[in-house]
């Protein structure tokens, strides 16, 4: 790799590259070392990390989970010694493992009285080294950017925005997956960490890591006030002002507020793309939006949009011709498998990402809430109805176990507009839906 030229001048573009397995070979020059040999004797062995290597020896290879279920080969025999070893991946691990490693940096760099990093390093690689005007460039430029709310440190991908953020966890949190789909997470605000050992192609893996992630915020409570109100009565007009929906975006738990609903919105056909073997493959419609109406399926193949092909493209050139102002109509050339081309017309439209939601409803003169969007929200479950009792004209206590407060506001001319989950400083909004 020495000898290739350099794709872009330091510091003008972020792209996903070889930088790590170089950063590999240095060690290995600087140490006298293999790689790894280093990263056993420096790091596996000091946190006592037993079940992490390139390859997993005779006698462990018993409880190796198989990759081929995952409807793929697995991409390197993982049953015999490497002939290189890379810094960007290749080692075979456990979650325990993992979970000790990761333990190290929530720390701060130490473990158990061993010390692997200063608190000043990992300070370092947890904050977003990115400057303000830096392009993106790759498939992973789809994950990092301002678009995304993420930066990037030395080697992990930093979230730095919550207004933009597709996915919770405190400012400051930091993760990254494999090529297998693992994936791991460290917040360090909640000292919180998760860790994902599945095995399915790497664009295969956003729906469980998605769900991962959101369930685990969603099941943060906040601290339960010391005294509860008594419930009141209030007639059935009362409270029929209040039936309705009320969309909370991305906020799932008031531990995890994150920007209203506006800063989420943008124009366009609603398709979430990646580039793959040099070819824009469709990921996912968004549920509800334009292209899903439009029938395009997840899989298929975008060749052209507006008779612009769209080979060589970077994925931002590609997102930036699929969004567009709201009304307008795009044409899509479609490849799919085992069909004739596919030309769509669609019609852009304001686009959100799946929102938590909850549904109002009066039962039996009081207020009954569902959560209604993809994901639950604090007491309120898909698909099962909490009872929410008044303890004022327009506050409510849930019959949960985390006592779940919600308070309505209205406009200046008295219509109910939105809600409040537990006021004070752990509150999130919701807008109502009209």
């Amino acid at each position: 790799m020495g000898d290739l030229p350099l794709a872009h001048q330091p510091g003008e573009v972020w792209e996903y590259s070889w930088s790590v397995d170089v950063l590999a070979r240095v060690i290995e020059v600087v140490s006298g070392q293999s790689f790894d040999q280093f990263l056993d004797s420096r790091i596996f062995k000091q946190l006592r990390i037993f079940d992490t290597g390139f390859y997993v020896p005779d006698e462990k290879r018993a409880r190796l989970v198989d990759p081929i279920p995952s409807g793929r080969p697995a991409l390197w025999d993982v049953t015999k010694p490497a002939k290189l070893f890379s810094g960007g991946g290749g080692l075979v691990s456990t979650a325990p493992d993992y979970l000790r490693f990761c333990q190290m940096l929530l720390n701060g760099g130490g473990l158990d009285g061993v010390r692997i990093l200063s608190a000043k390093t990992v300070q370092q690689m947890t904050t977003n080294a990115l400057p303000p005007d830096v392009r993106f460039a790759g498939v992973n430029g789809q994950f990092v950017g301002p678009r995304v709310g993420t930066g990037w440190g030395l080697g992990f991908a930093i979230r730095t925005n919550p207004d933009f953020s597709f996915l919770p966890g405190a400012v400051g949190s930091f993760n990254w997956g494999g090529a297998w789909g693992t994936y791991f997470w460290i917040d360090p605000v909640e000292k919180l960490i998760g860790v994902q050992m599945i095995q399915v192609p790497p664009d295969a893996g956003a729906p469980y890591r998605d769900a991962l992630r959101h369930l685990t915020y969603a099941a943060l409570s906040v601290p339960r006030p010391d005294t509860l109100p008594a419930p009141i009565t209030l007639s059935a007009a009362a409270l029929d002002t209040y039936v309705g929906i009320y969309d909370f975006g991305e906020s799932l738990s008031s531990r995890d507020r994150r920007a209203p609903i506006p800063a989420f919105s943008f124009d366009g056909v609603g398709l979430d793309v990646a580039l793959a073997d040099n070819k824009v493959m469709v990921r996912r419609p968004i549920e509800g939006g334009p292209a899903s109406k439009a029938g395009v399926k997840s899989g298929d193949v975008l060749t052209e949009v507006d008779d612009v092909p769209l080979a060589g493209l970077s994925i931002d050139r590609v997102i930036e011709k699929l969004r567009g102002r709201a009304g307008t109509q795009v044409r899509l050339k479609i490849a799919r498998k085992d069909q004739d081309p596919v030309d769509v017309t669609i019609v852009r439209e304001p686009i959100r990402p799946p929102a938590a939601r909850i549904e109002v409803r009066v039962e039996d003169g009081t207020l009954a809430i569902t959560a209604t969007g993809k994901w639950a929200v604090l007491d309120f479950e898909i698909g099962k109805s909490v009872l929410a009792r008044p303890t004022s004209s327009s506050e409510f206590l849930v019959d949960g176990d985390d006592h779940t407060r919600l308070v309505f506001v209205s406009d200046q001319a008295g219509k109910v507009s939105g809600a409040v989950l537990n006021p004070g400083p752990w509150q999130i909004m919701a807008t109502k839906e009209n």
